[in-house]
């Protein structure tokens, strides 16, 4: 259980470090548990797709994930500094595309991690079901984080995030 509770914080630090820019938008509570269950449910159901898909779809397509996770987060980060320059009521709402995309990004890792679930001589069950838990608390808790920062320094907290996570992206690309 040790192991599984290691695999879970590991595949959650990410998520939790891009929550503390996605933070920086100053999105209201109900957007902030909203986006932690989205990413809880991501990394319940990747290690899963994992185990059931990932050696048949590995054996099909020659994919390098990596060049999703830098398409993803390059929008994301693309689209906070354009709204940053935006009226507060014109970014009133984030849309849940951008919510169920960033999910995405920070739970692929979790896809290729449920490859290697069956042979490690873990619960198949549990252990996404705790990796589903422990992400969406880090997520909440780098939200929250983020918002804090957002706070102190306003819009330039956004700007800084959105060009991090632009970063973030060009650096899955190396």
């Amino acid at each position: 259980m040790a192991l599984v509770f290691l695999m879970a914080v590991s595949l959650s630090m990410d998520a939790f470090s891009l929550a503390l820019v996605y933070g920086t938008l100053g999105m209201s509570k109900k957007y902030k548990i909203f986006l932690s269950i989205i990413v809880g449910m991501y990394h319940f159901v990747m290690p899963l797709l994992g185990m059931f898909l990932g050696e048949i779809i590995l054996s099909l397509f020659n994919f390098n994930y990596d060049i999703l996770v830098f398409l993803i987060l390059t929008f994301i980060g693309v689209e906070m500094v354009v709204n940053s320059f935006k009226s507060e009521d014109e970014v009133s709402s984030l849309k849940v595309s951008d919510l169920f995309l960033f999910g995405l990004a920070v739970s692929i890792d979790s896809f290729t991690l449920g490859i290697t679930l069956p042979s490690l001589n873990v619960s198949k069950v549990i252990s996404p079901f705790i990796f589903a838990l422990v992400s969406c608390l880090f997520t909440f808790i780098g939200l929250s984080i983020g918002n804090k920062i957002q706070k102190l320094l306003g819009k330039v907290a956004t700007i800084i995030g959105g060009v991090i996570l632009i970063l973030i992206g060009v650096f899955f690309l190396f």
